[in-house]
């Protein structure tokens, strides 16, 4: 059975370098940077925590889903610092709670914002830059900004 798994973006690349099936069995580690097998995954976890980005395919092999792990990989600094979390769901034949929200045909990119709501949808991979972009004009990110700048400004003083 294919299991929906999310990866936290500082141990990313350790993955995608071991590997599909050493993906797919790989224990869940207590570390919160460290990937984590999850069977069903609950946007409600996320909620006014991260932001969910939803990366379906019809296999671990389209061309277009390895493209767009590769594009998130190189850029993980950037999506942290934005609170992102990958979700990733490559088996169609399983119906995971992930799948019966979002409906995906093939590939999919879905971005989810704290709030729980889908924010973005594209059948096709996107860059990080514009992932960035997205996220950068959503009001939460712009109080997120607003607030770690007047902290730094109180702490500067």
């Amino acid at each position: 059975m294919k299991r929906t798994l999310i990866f936290v973006f500082a141990a990313f690349s350790a993955v995608l370098t071991a590997g599909a099936a050493a993906a797919q069995t790989a224990a869940v580690v207590e570390d919160d940077m460290a990937p984590k097998e999850v069977v069903e995954s609950n946007l409600n976890d996320f909620l006014w925590e991260k932001r969910p980005i939803v990366v379906f395919a019809d296999t671990e092999r389209d061309p277009a889903f390895i493209r767009q792990m590769e594009l998130l990989e190189a850029r993980s600094d950037v999506l942290k610092e934005r609170d992102v979390v990958i979700l990733t769901d490559t088996d169609p034949s399983t119906l995971t709670p992930l799948r019966k929200q979002l409906r995906p045909r093939g590939f999919m990119l879905v971005l989810i914002g704290k709030d729980g709501g889908v924010k973005l949808r594209k059948p096709f991979p996107w860059s990080v830059r514009e992932l960035s972009r997205a996220i950068d004009k959503m009001p939460m990110r712009q109080q997120e900004i607003r607030d770690r700048k007047a902290a730094a400004s109180s702490t500067d003083g």
